[in-house]
């Protein structure tokens, strides 16, 4: 699709009230002896979709849980992947999200769902895909990123970093992560909507003479996956070391086939973060929502987070202060998109629904917003 117009509110709001400033940075000591930054922050959605004014109080809350989960873990000094992961657990855990509990219901009525995590750090990469039975997906994700940085298996075996359906459900179980029947993760707002799109699907296919059963059942498609629908969830966080990690959970298309696999588990697609190098001063944590490439699609619908930093020394009042700037953005073609951000030095979060402007196109306008955070800390 065109994109037809673009907003950017970041320009438009004075900077301080997109600017967080702290005065000082906490540090504690690492098993090494050297010290160690605690602190950092985080940025998260909802989904990108349609978020009626009715619910907008449980969006904005379930972001503002997320943020606070992620921060939580980045003041007790954990790293930037195991506070994303804390973020997308709380994410999963709202039935009014498409992740986890309450996710879309398959061709089946079952609940599928995929999730990976990215950790900047080491470029390792988790993924699930296609997994039911588990109430968290991303800690999955998680438990087979962590498995793969100890190394190789017995008999020089290489761990999975990516794996589907049963032998998901399994490895997950086998590792600790407790088991949930699907009819527990199916909620009273799901189980609605697969009547719904049941009812959609029947009419569709039933005897309608050629063209009309052709236009009926494009029109049943386009109002059961269109821009009414919430995608993915996602975060990115930085923490003061400077360490970058992103995360993506989705429980996939409503009435998907039993066993597809979404952008959300594919490397590269549904998440990516990676820290600064010697050719980079910068570093990048992503997060989607949707597919930027259904080229053959008449609207393109879809969400981005996206987070950028890099280390900066303070000229005043002191050079021995040193820090990190935060550069975050979100974007969407979808009709609105819930977001919520917080920094370790904040007392609560911020949260927003972004929206499209009156009279613009989904999938043919774009929405963008974002502001800038500096994290100080004083170099001793």
């Amino acid at each position: 699709g065109v994109m037809e117009s673009l907003i950017s509110y970041a320009e438009e709001q004075p900077p301080s009230s997109l600017m967080t400033n702290s005065s000082s940075l906490k540090q504690e000591s690492n098993e090494s002896g050297s010290p160690k930054c605690v602190g950092g922050f985080v940025l998260v959605h909802a989904g990108a979709g349609y978020h009626s004014e009715s619910k907008a109080k449980e969006y904005k809350h379930v972001c503002k849980r997320a943020c606070q989960r992620a921060v939580d873990q980045l003041r007790a000094g954990a790293l930037a992947v195991e506070a994303v992961t804390a973020a997308l657990v709380e994410l999963e855990d709202s039935p009014f999200t498409n992740a986890g509990l309450g996710s879309n219901l398959n061709l089946s009525g079952e609940i599928e769902c995929d999730a990976s995590i990215m950790d900047g750090k080491s470029l390792h990469f988790g993924a699930v895909g296609s997994i039911s039975g588990i109430k968290n997906p991303v800690l999955v994700a998680n438990c087979l990123l962590n498995e793969a940085q100890k190394g190789k298996l017995s008999a020089g075996r290489i761990p999975p970093c990516f794996l589907v359906g049963p032998g998901a459900h399994d490895w997950a179980v086998s590792h600790g992560i407790p088991p949930c029947p699907s009819e527990k993760m199916a909620t009273r707002f799901s189980l609605s909507a697969y009547k719904r799109n049941k009812r959609k699907m029947e009419l569709a296919e039933g005897t309608v003479p050629g063209q009309n059963r052709t236009k009926k059942r494009r029109q049943s498609s386009e109002n059961g996956n269109g821009s009414g629908c919430l995608d993915t969830v996602g975060a990115v966080v930085v923490d003061l070391e400077g360490n970058v990690a992103a995360a993506v959970s989705s429980g996939g298309l409503a009435m998907k086939h039993p066993g597809r696999i979404g952008q959300a588990a594919h490397y590269g697609c549904g998440c990516w973060a990676e820290n600064s190098g010697n050719m980079n001063p910068y570093s990048t944590a992503v997060s989607t929502s949707g597919s930027p490439f259904l080229t053959s699609e008449d609207r393109v619908l879809g969400g981005v987070i996206v987070l950028r930093c890099c280390r900066c020394v303070e000229a005043q009042p002191s050079p021995n202060i040193q820090g990190i700037l935060v550069e975050f953005l979100w974007s969407h073609t979808t009709e609105s998109m819930c977001v919520g951000y917080m920094s370790a030095q904040d007392s609560k979060a911020k949260t927003h629904i972004s929206r499209l402007p009156p009279g613009t196109v989904p999938g043919q306008s774009l929405a963008i917003e974002g502001g800038v955070c500096r994290l100080k800390g004083v170099v001793e």
